[in-house]
């Protein structure tokens, strides 16, 4: 099984700065795409970033500029960093990898880390 533990959301004021973790776990045999996933109350979850075994990377045109994404593949970690964060930001963040484990390809999430921006 692969399971993914997510960190580092909280409170913050606007202009701040907040670095998110989420590490993974398990019998992966590969992790093809590691990206980050938000949800405000009232609106769907949508991609904010994510980064490819190959280190290419992909930002929602809201963040570009602002977040940062990137892996450490020694710690099977992938991280967000996040800088000049604006009430908007607020939400839920969901962790997501998509790879191969032994037998068969896996699509798994992590619990959710709540972000809020005030201002």
């Amino acid at each position: 099984q692969v399971q993914l533990v997510e960190s580092g959301g909280g409170l913050v004021q606007a202009g701040g700065s907040l670095r998110l973790s989420c590490a993974v776990s398990g019998s992966i045999c590969s992790v093809n795409v590691m990206g980050w996933y938000r949800q405000a109350p009232g609106k769907q979850r949508e991609l904010v970033a994510d980064t490819t075994s190959g280190g290419s990377t992909n930002y929602a045109d809201s963040v570009k500029g602002r977040f940062t994404i990137s892996r450490d593949n020694a710690k099977n970690t992938v991280y967000l960093q996040m800088n000049s964060l604006k009430p908007e930001d607020t939400a839920v963040y969901y962790c997501n990898a998509k790879g191969w484990d032994a037998i068969s390809w896996y699509n798994a999430w992590g619990q959710g880390t709540q972000v809020t921006v005030s201002s």
